[in-house]
């Protein structure tokens, strides 16, 4: 057995890995022929292993499958339709089934035809032996085997789309009186195991939560009104009026169970209470609830939520398990106790006029009986769940009258106490309902600084629990906190307390609490800041230890690893004004960014990018060490990193900008060469899409705004791939990009720039393309192209200096062009700038007067009234990098190319921000008017009445800029 079941891996492994290539272009490696032997052998084999090996094979079989199917083996179907019919060949059929409708269950429509093909083919047959099975009397294990399958097909193939087939009344109540004859019946007594870890995944217990998991999709998915398209309306209404009331009636005989200490796993408990839920905002499903909802909430309900020997036992036994799943959102998914806490949130969310006083008067009756009884016979187990239905309300009672009046005495006399309590879990419970309830505002500040102070004693508690609740409980009061001097005397304590918790959890939730200290105290953290980040670049390191060593466990590691290096991020910022902290903290780092820079560091690639960011911009100067970083980030880039482009430009732009002499100067290795080679490499690439080159045109306008005077012969380099790019550019943002490169070599040298542009054949089109796209507006009025006010400085700057080129090189006709489009794009840009201040003003004015809008909380009196709630979006971007790309060079991303809002980028930072085009402009015009009057006439000649006094607004405009700069300047000069 042992060789067969190692051959078995061995065959997955080998299947997965080379059955189908990832890359279309790689040569396939397993030969046609070989294929279609495995093909017509492999599903007889599913019926003859045993289930050891039998996972083995399916693992194959799903692989092939997805591959495969129908286009390879469009055999595969009748396969199983004809062992279907095969008494001895069922099981086998069934599997291979569920492996196929399993590849179509998170399928779009269009995706999901061929199951719909299977559904039509099978499921007639499927409900004949469906049904037969759940007939026969005292039905052994291998039924429930059966059954199970079943359940997984249906499950799958109803997921996200009920088919056709199944909307037929008389078909769908076939299954349907299946299903709930199976949700009624009580789980054979006989052979339960008694071992709790095995019982609960014994073949009938899995069957029961099958059941139940389908009936809860087709109830809140399929049978909800409130979700449907009005054609599936009518679907919905049948499922509510015949089946929803029935499903109900099980759930809540089924959770009788609990009430007489009977078995019921942990995750039917779950799925049951689930919709329970659901239905408390439905007014015909509530009623149904409504003459048993004391009994469902005091007594089924409030046991879930107390502290029990299962707790006691992970508490006592492994209390690193016990933190891990008290904080793994996973585990939530299958809690009864997250089941019972979500329940009694919706009955007093939506059902609170008639059900949360008694709630709390529950409530208020064991914290009175604990008072009064022993110490011996205290009920410190209902007290922990009396403490955590406290914490579950907290947002509700903190808008409710009279309750809201009374928090800050309910802590005090009834939480406050248990943080000196003998039993640990309630030490714990002490802590995180006391972090609850932080913001709230306390009329005596000792009873803040109380909790707060018992809060920090905590995080030496000798129970780990009470140690991370501890933490926890303390971000919320550190944000909480009005004034820092409650927390300055303890701050070296609090730290230390700190960094010994991390040395025994890796959790990413303990990052995000000394984030929030850290955002909190600011620069005030500059004494701590070497220390903190020599602490959490350990964490981080034992973090990726732990993740490695083993990939098929919980990714807690990998992400408290990605918290550790934000933290840093955050420190980094709390320090940006004091940079000679950057390079004591330097060597720390180091070792982070060297290996996770290369493909190691895939998983935290952005985090590293940031901290590199910080330290290229931060430091007194970008050390040699910190150059060695460049040929890794450009190795990335050339090979892998292309989807990080965006992110690897703030740190290259900061290489350039704050070491240009060691950019141009240095042979070994060669900056300026590794770039060129990165930059032609990509805006060559015809597969390369323009939304992923956009920072290649930005990189070369770093190089020539900082490098003027010093790179001349990348001037036609990079003129040629920027006039390539742009004539297979179709993105109006990577169009104005590309100009704008044009205009930054026109400004860096306006002769030279010409010269190339003349060689290259192209100067006449180049400047017709960028004064159509000058003169594209929307119907609004509004610029299509160069919208930022960046943008607009660029292609104003690279214009003047044409101006400037003598008559040889610029025709009359040419200069008059050249000088309407400048005028016409200094006005904008000046119109830009006055309204971005405006907004500005406007906008520090609307937040000294913000108020939050409080929640919306009314409770459901109609289905009508009911509405959906929002999904929260769980991709987060990092402000802080935002904010750092802005500051060290900013390109903003590109707006949407249909809105009609112009934007501000008034906090950009590059070398042209000392130059003011109205000034730059006027003086331009000046020299030429000095150098050869007479052109300048015939210039002034040509223009008509409205370009003159466009012409004479901007030359008041600059005489303004003038004075507004000098003034600037001398207010600078005294304030030093």
């Amino acid at each position: 057995m042992a060789v067969r079941q190692v051959a078995s891996i061995h065959f997955k492994n080998f299947i997965a890995k080379n059955w189908s290539p990832n890359d279309p272009d790689e040569s396939p490696k397993v030969l046609e022929s070989d294929k279609a032997m495995v093909r017509e052998n492999i599903l007889g084999f599913i019926v003859q292993v045993p289930p050891l090996l039998r996972a083995q094979l399916g693992e194959s079989i799903k692989t092939i499958v997805h591959s495969d199917y129908p286009e390879q083996w469009p055999s595969l179907l009748h396969w199983v339709s004809h062992n279907l019919d095969l008494q001895n060949q069922i099981f086998g059929a069934l599997y291979v089934l569920r492996v196929l409708a399993r590849k179509y269950e998170f399928k779009s429509e269009d995706e999901r035809i061929p199951l719909f093909h299977i559904v039509e083919e099978t499921f007639p047959r499927l409900l004949s032996i469906f049904s037969k099975l759940v007939q026969i009397v005292n039905p052994p294990i291998e039924v429930a085997d059966l059954i199970k399958l079943i359940c997984k097909i249906f499950w799958s193939s109803i997921y996200l789309e009920i088919p056709k087939q199944l909307f037929d009344p008389n078909v769908f109540n076939a299954w349907m009186v299946l299903f709930i004859n199976l949700l009624e019946r009580p789980v054979p007594v006989e052979g339960q195991p008694i071992d709790p870890e095995i019982r609960k995944s014994w073949a009938w217990w899995k069957v029961k939560k099958w059941t139940i998991h389908i009936l809860n999709r087709l109830y809140t998915r399929f049978g909800d009104l409130k979700l449907q398209k009005p054609e599936s309306k009518a679907f919905a209404q049948m499922f509510q009026k015949t089946y929803s009331g029935k499903i109900l009636a099980c759930h809540m005989q089924l959770l009788n169970a609990i009430r007489g200490g009977d078995y019921l796993p942990d995750r039917v408990i779950n799925l049951v209470l689930q919709y329970l839920t659901n239905s408390v905002t439905k007014n015909s499903m509530y009623q149904m609830m409504q003459p048993q909802i004391d009994i469902l909430l005091f007594e089924i309900i409030f046991p879930l939520m107390c502290f029990n020997d299962n707790d006691q036992k992970l508490w006592d036994e492994d209390p690193h398990e016990y933190v891990r799943k008290g904080y793994d959102i996973i585990e939530d998914l299958y809690s009864p106790r997250t089941a019972a806490m979500d329940f009694v949130s919706e009955l007093v969310r939506k059902r609170g006029k008639n059900n949360l006083q008694k709630f709390i008067h529950f409530i208020v009756d064991i914290f009175r009986r604990y008072d009064e009884a022993s110490a011996d016979l205290k009920p410190y187990r209902q007290k922990d769940g009396a403490l955590l239905s406290i914490g579950t309300l907290c947002d509700k009672l903190k808008q409710t009258d009279p309750y809201k009046s009374e928090l800050e005495t309910m802590l005090v006399r009834h939480v406050f106490p248990e943080f000196s309590s003998r039993v640990g879990h309630l030490r714990a419970k002490a802590a995180w309902v006391a972090g609850q309830y932080a913001h709230i505002n306390f009329s005596d500040p000792n009873n803040f600084r109380q909790a707060m102070h018992c809060i920090v004693s905590g995080m030496h508690d000798p129970d780990l629990p009470v140690r991370v609740d501890s933490v926890f409980a303390l971000r919320s009061f550190v944000e909480a906190c009005k004034d820092l001097n409650e927390i300055r005397p303890i701050l070296p304590q609090l730290l230390d307390e700190f960094f010994k918790l991390m040395n025994e959890v890796e959790n990413e939730d303990l990052v995000f609490t000394l984030e929030t200290i850290v955002d909190k105290f600011g620069e005030e953290m500059a004494p701590y800041a070497l220390g903190l980040c020599q602490n959490l670049a350990a964490a981080f390191w034992r973090c990726m230890a732990s993740s490695e060593a083993d990939d098929e466990a919980d990714d807690s590691g990998a992400l408290a690893a990605v918290g550790c290096l934000r933290a840093i991020s955050t420190i980094l910022e709390s320090i940006s004004s004091l940079p000679h902290l950057f390079t004591q903290i330097e060597p720390t780092l180091l070792p982070i960014m060297r290996r996770m820079l290369t493909s190691d560091g895939q998983d935290v690639y952005e985090e590293v990018l940031e901290i590199v960011s910080y330290m290229s911009f931060y430091s007194p100067t970008i050390s040699l060490d910190m150059w060695t970083l460049w040929p890794v980030m450009m190795e990335a880039l050339n090979d892998w990193a292309i989807d990080f482009f965006e992110n690897i430009l703030v740190p290259l732009d900061n290489y350039i900008s704050r070491g240009t002499d060691h950019f141009l100067a240095c042979k070994d290795p060669d900056y300026q060469q590794s770039l060129w080679k990165a930059l032609q490499s990509i805006m060559m690439d015809e597969n390369m899409e323009d939304s992923d080159i956009e920072p290649a045109p930005k990189l070369i306008e770093v190089v020539f705004q900082n490098c003027k005077g010093n790179v001349d012969h990348w001037v036609e380099h990079y003129l040629r791939i920027t006039i390539e790019r742009l004539r297979r550019a179709h993105k109006p943002y990577l169009k104005c990009l590309l100009v704008q490169v044009i205009a930054n070599a026109l400004y860096y040298n306006p002769a030279l720039t010409l010269e190339i542009l003349n060689k290259l054949g192209v100067a006449a089109d180049i400047f017709n393309h960028w004064f159509a796209m000058l003169r594209q507006v929307k119907k609004s009025g509004a610029r299509v192209n160069f919208k930022r006010e960046h943008d607009k400085k660029v292609c104003c700057l690279g214009l003047t200096s044409l101006i400037a080129l003598p008559a040889a090189k610029i025709p009359a006709d040419a200069l008059d062009r050249i000088f309407k489009a400048t005028l016409e794009l200094l006005v904008a840009y000046k119109d830009q700038v006055a309204e971005a201040k405006k907004q500005n003003e406007e906008a520090a004015d609307d937040m000294d007067g913000f108020d939050a809008d409080e929640e919306d909380d009314d409770e459901v009196d109609s289905d009508k009234e009911m509405g959906l709630d929002d999904e929260d979006g769980d991709e987060v971007s990092s402000l802080q990098l935002q904010k750092l790309a802005a500051e060290a060079r900013g390109f903003q991303p590109a707006d949407d190319d249909d809105s009609d809002d112009d934007f501000s980028d008034d906090e950009l930072h590059s070398p042209i921000d000392e130059v003011d085009p109205f000034i730059f402009f006027v003086e331009t015009v000046q020299g030429l008017q000095a150098s050869d009057p007479a052109r300048f006439q015939n210039l002034m000649h040509t223009l008509d009445f409205s370009y003159q006094a466009l012409a004479s607004g901007i030359a008041q405009h600059a005489e303004q800029r003038k004075n507004e700069i000098e003034k600037e300047k001398s207010e600078k000069a005294n304030a030093q």
